[in-house]
């Protein structure tokens, strides 16, 4: 049913982009209009994009994007919108449906596209599909800012070179960040690096970092974590005698309390060790409201809790 709908929504897009005023590439202000689905991607294109786009995100602080259902007002965005950029790879659960069919009638662009499929990751039991969490890899979203450079080159020919640079010096800002993130890591001992959080979403960043990661839910929380679950990694924690676990901003915590309930069940008392940014970034304004923000916040918290340490602010 929710394939339908999804469907359904696609085809009132392409009506609704069909018949109304065919985009000159620019608002009044002379700016590229364009739309994107999470935080991470809008941070990324205002970046590279800069004084020449105007960008209007449809997915902020605390959305679930695995779970996300279009509001009101999203249908005339897309439709009026330069330019759609999203992250594919199934994140934005039935809406992958929707940029597809608006691929008709506007340029959409999915970031992980930029990205080598041989660094990909396929999870168990999710044949033919890819872990979408890649943006916690970032040299992995260094390759996706190279794809927004490209498209709104593309369209925006203009403006090539100041995207160029902007996304030049972008690049280098990321290049510090993924010194930062292995140089934290490396403060934890590797047999220490142990990051358990409510949803499987950081597989990206335990492969590039050194950290085994293990998730309540799995790679998409549309799905609800089930009592054997729960007692299942509560055993690994105790077992492991895991110092902390982390609840998500984007999803309920209830879970992690529970598993934390089991595994004082076991002897072994286990704190939560802060909330992690996973699927949606900050409150606009914050340092967690910007991708490079929201990266620091994560590598600082895991890495205080698990040494025991209080985070600096």
């Amino acid at each position: 049913m929710y394939r339908i709908l999804a469907v359904i929504f696609a085809a009132t897009l392409i009506v609704i982009a069909g018949c109304g005023k065919k985009s000159d590439g620019a608002d009044e202000n002379g700016k590229l209009k364009i739309v994107t689905t999470i935080g991470m991607i809008t941070d990324v294109v205002e970046n590279v994009g800069g004084d020449r786009v105007a960008v209007t995100g449809l997915m902020g602080p605390g959305v679930d994007p695995h779970l996300y259902k279009a509001r009101e007002g999203d249908v005339t965005r897309m439709a009026d919108a330069d330019i759609i950029f999203y992250n594919g790879l199934h994140l934005e659960g039935a809406m992958s449906e929707v940029m597809k069919q608006m691929g008709r009638t506007r340029k959409t662009a999915a970031v992980a596209q930029g990205i080598p499929d041989t660094s990909l990751i396929s999870p168990k039991g999710y044949k033919d599909a890819h872990d979408p969490h890649v943006w916690f890899d970032v040299t992995m979203w260094m390759h996706a800012t190279r794809l927004v450079e490209q498209v709104l080159a593309d369209v925006d020919i203009a403006g090539a070179d100041y995207y160029r640079q902007r996304s030049a010096a972008y690049l280098v800002e990321l290049e510090q960040l993924h010194e930062y993130v292995k140089e934290q890591a490396g403060r934890v001992p590797a047999d220490q690096r142990v990051l358990v959080t409510a949803h499987d979403a950081f597989n990206y960043f335990g492969r590039a970092y050194g950290f085994e990661v293990r998730g309540l839910q799995g790679i998409s929380t549309a799905a609800e974590a089930g009592t054997a679950a729960v007692q299942q990694l509560a055993e690994f924690i105790a077992d492991r005698e895991i110092p902390a676990i982390f609840v998500e901003s984007s999803v309920p915590p209830r879970n992690v309390e529970a598993v934390k309930a089991a595994v004082k069940s076991r002897g072994h008392n286990v704190s939560i060790g802060g909330e992690l940014f996973s699927d949606a970034m900050g409150g606009e304004g914050t340092p967690e409201g910007t991708y490079v923000g929201m990266v620091r916040h994560n590598i600082d918290t895991i890495v205080s809790a698990l040494l025991g340490q209080e985070r600096k602010h």
